[in-house]
């Protein structure tokens, strides 16, 4: 099978079974992204047909738990763009505790659990992790049983610390991790008030409040309908004053509830709550 050659029809036929069958809506995700995803798993399973595929989804629900993994597979770090993280442990959380004691996050679309993990050593390190509460969601159970688990390849570990020091933390990065057979086993003490759950961003209902809410580089894949759906949940899910942080190359400005925000840093996508 050619690379480029499936038709709109056929993608439409996937996003249809997916939906009947599984309850996962694709119907709004960006097209070109959703496409390069497809043709990706054909290739990888060799597929020589839509319908083949097609056919496996319909017959085998243990594929389809693959299926979704390479649908949503994220490309994930710890202290991703560092300056980000330092903005939140300076300026946002310090701001979220002048006025409560405790303090809860949310993790949308936490992937392997590098950003759960970085937030926890963040808090950890400002002497506030037992304080908080905290909630990793992500649509792949897979992926989500890896974030619970922490165990990541070492030579992901070198960007891991760079990043870490750029971000200025004041431990050695190393104290965070053993290494066992060859893996990074993040220190599960730093997890301990974590609660990972499968949760769809689109079809999952609002099931909580929180201070914050991270949604970094999830929206990218989903057309604006889609973008505009999601950001009124978490519109809906955080406290009034609270934060909601989105990816580097995702924007507020244009969706129905951005009048409902102010922006607290342009450059990290740091958004404030200020009207229900």
């Amino acid at each position: 099978m050619n690379r480029q050659d499936i038709e709109i029809s056929d993608l439409r036929r996937i996003t249809e079974l997916v939906k009947e069958q599984y309850r996962y809506d694709f119907t709004n995700y960006a097209m070109s992204s959703f496409r390069r995803r497809i043709l990706r798993i054909m290739e990888l399973y060799k597929f020589g047909s839509a319908d083949l595929l097609i056919k496996r989804l319909k017959d085998d629900k243990s594929f389809f738990d693959e299926f979704i993994a390479e649908i949503t597979v994220n490309v994930t770090e710890m202290f991703r763009d560092p300056p980000f993280w330092r903005e939140l442990r300076d300026n946002v959380i310090p701001n979220i505790l002048l006025n409560h004691n405790t303090i809860s996050i949310w993790h949308a679309g936490c992937s392997s659990g590098e950003e759960v993990f970085s937030m926890a050593v963040l808090l950890k390190e400002m002497g506030i992790l037992d304080k908080a509460k905290i909630i990793a969601t992500d649509i792949d159970k897979v992926i989500l049983e890896k974030a619970k688990k922490g165990h990541y390849s070492m030579k992901n570990m070198e960007l891991n610390e760079k990043n870490y020091i750029r971000f200025e933390g004041k431990n050695n990065f190393k104290d965070y991790f053993k290494e066992e057979n060859g893996k990074a086993v993040m220190d599960k003490s730093l997890i301990q008030n974590v609660s990972f759950r499968e949760h769809d961003l689109v079809q999952g209902v609002v099931f909580n409040k929180f201070d914050l809410i991270l949604c970094r580089n999830v929206m990218i894949y989903f057309n604006q309908n889609l973008q505009n759906e999601v950001l009124k949940k978490h519109h809906e899910s955080l406290f009034k004053y609270g934060y909601l942080v989105i990816g580097s190359k995702e924007s507020l400005i244009w969706c129905e509830i951005a009048n409902k925000f102010i922006v607290v840093n342009n450059e990290e996508k740091i958004y404030k709550k200020i009207k229900d």
